[in-house]
């Protein structure tokens, strides 16, 4: 009996498919090469190698030169092309990647020759700053209110707050926001003391302190250490009251001191003896004083040293016929010797504009007595500048000029200062905040921090080369120029890049939605360092906070 066609066709065996053996190459390549080649991924891709690929991949992808290379790429390399004039020096041949000899212009700090640096987490920070990306907590400071406002300052990872009421005290970023040491401000040994102004050392000696200046109203002030590993603060040096009224403002950069008082007097110090260990400072010497009548709040004070001389400044609101307001910058050059080498002014306003001082002197003699408050006179005020035009806050750190206005827009302006002159460039306006902005601080390298009047709205600028720099006009007009910190707008954490999963990071929102006020108002004060921005604010009932944005 025959079968069917279909019987025959089941009863055949399929035809065996011919495997090909898989050879593994990669294990076979020296961990060198391998390297090599991972060098010419994409950062994503890298991630990935590290993080789900094989336990050897993990070790290869977390190499520090891998991570090194990658920061250079994606944060040098751009920096320079948004400096003018960067192409035409000679460092222009070795803007490309090496290991030895690449330029790394002021991220040369970051090679830290003789100890090891984490490119990594060097990367992931600089990413999460472009990116908005930050964890927040908050610390309550001052419940009820104090009057006057709370003083805020940051320095080496370290908050600052003074008050009448609980004094001077130092919470650490680190350790879960460890409270580190306070000491009472009291006159008399009894009466509080109200600071109105402060200042913390920006010399870079390497000391393991920090030295914190605190101005009071009487026009006193005192100078504080902190002692890290006893947690202790103790005082340094205690200048009498003087009859030229509270101080105002403060700059300290060891071992000078700039003042200056409610009567717009400015003075130079010098702390020019030794200090042995465990002792207090000698009492200062006065190098210069002046009296200002250009001055005009919100005020920013600097000092900045060279080889040779140092050079003190303040920068300030001037009002004008015709714009309105505009900034000035006053400076005076001595040397170590206290001898005035030049005293010199410049303002932003235009050939069409005149400041109402010029119906004022420029500066008032110098004074070199003993005492630098030669008695309490003030002219009256100017009259008619219009409200809605005076900057509200102002931050100073050469060459970079930012200016909050009471709208929603700032304004950054350049100053040149050389040794022939000293100028400032028309101010380019910087849109972006969608509410009032309250305060804003620029720090070096043009990184700036800028925050509305009721907190819920934080930006970062990258301000390097300021608006003559043709990339930065280009990202101006592109919404680039700053990353507003916001949940709705955050974008992926540095591992999200490569997992797509929810971001680790958050936002201000968040807090917000967590219990924090939502009606709390910004007191103005902001600032930062390489690793968080902290922003003073206001409850609703009354109690004060700040809030620490996290990016690392």
């Amino acid at each position: 009996m025959k079968r069917t066609r279909d019987d025959a066709a089941f009863s055949e065996q399929p035809a065996k498919v011919r495997r090909v053996p898989t050879t593994d190459r990669l294990s076979r390549m020296s961990d060198e090469l391998l390297v090599r080649i991972l060098g010419f991924v994409p950062t994503p891709t890298l991630l990935v190698c590290q993080l789900r690929v094989s336990k050897k991949f993990n070790n290869l992808a977390g190499d520090s030169e891998l991570w090194k290379a990658a920061y250079y790429k994606q944060f040098v390399l751009p920096r320079a092309s948004r400096i003018p004039g960067i192409k035409e020096m000679n460092a222009s041949s070795h803007l490309q990647y090496s290991s030895k000899l690449s330029k790394w212009l002021e991220d040369s700090h970051l090679l830290n020759h003789g100890q090891k640096t984490d490119w990594k987490q060097q990367f992931r920070l600089r990413h999460n700053w472009s990116q908005g990306q930050c964890a927040v907590s908050e610390i309550v400071v001052a419940q009820p209110p104090v009057d006057p406002p709370l003083l805020v300052m940051m320095s080496n990872s370290v908050i600052y707050t003074a008050d009448s009421i609980s004094g001077l005290r130092a919470w650490s970023l680190k350790n879960e926001r460890d409270f580190i040491a306070s000491t009472p401000l009291v006159k008399d040994g009894v009466t509080p003391h109200m600071p109105t102004s402060m200042a913390i050392d920006t010399s870079e000696k390497d000391t393991g302190h920090d030295r914190i200046t605190i101005g009071f109203d009487d026009g006193s002030f005192i100078i504080y250490e902190l002692e890290k590993g006893k947690r202790t603060l103790r005082i340094l040096f205690e200048h009498p009251p003087s009859s030229n009224g509270m101080l105002t403002a403060l700059a300290y950069s060891s071992p000078y001191l700039l003042t200056m008082t409610e009567s717009h007097l400015l003075s130079m110090y010098a702390f020019l003896g030794e200090q042995a260990k465990d002792q207090s400072l000698e009492a200062p010497k006065l190098l210069y004083s002046l009296r200002s009548h250009t001055v005009w709040p919100p005020v920013s004070l600097s000092i900045r040293t060279a080889s040779t001389s140092m050079t003190a400044s303040i920068a300030y609101a001037l009002p004008t016929y015709l714009s309105g307001w505009t900034v000035g910058v006053q400076e005076m050059r001595l040397n170590f010797n206290g001898e005035l080498i030049e005293s010199r002014l410049a303002t932003a306003a235009d050939a069409h504009s005149h400041t109402l001082s010029g119906q004022r002197s420029m500066s008032s003699p110098s004074t070199r007595s003993s005492s630098p408050f030669p008695g309490r006179s003030r002219e009256p005020s100017l009259a008619g500048t219009p409200s809605n035009s005076k900057p509200t806050s102002m931050s100073y750190s050469h060459p970079y000029l930012l200016v909050a206005h009471p709208d929603n827009t700032l304004s950054l302006y350049l100053v040149k200062s050389t040794a022939s002159s000293l100028s400032i460039s028309p101010g380019s306006r910087l849109w972006g905040h969608t509410s009032s902005v309250s305060g804003a601080h620029v720090g070096m390298r043009g990184k700036a921090v800028s925050v509305s009047r009721l907190g819920d709205e934080l930006r970062v600028w990258d301000l390097e080369g300021g608006m003559a720099s043709t990339a930065n006009r280009r990202r101006s007009r592109t919404g680039e120029l700053s990353v507003r910190v916001q949940a709705s707008k955050a974008k992926e954490s540095l591992h999200a890049m490569a997992s797509r999963g929810s971001p680790r990071k958050h936002s201000l929102r968040l807090a917000l939605d967590q219990g924090f006020d939502d009606a709390s108002v910004n007191r103005g004060w902001v600032g930062f360092d390489e690793q968080n921005v902290i922003v003073l604010r206001e409850k609703s009932s009354g109690s004060q906070a700040l809030v620490v944005y996290d990016f690392t």
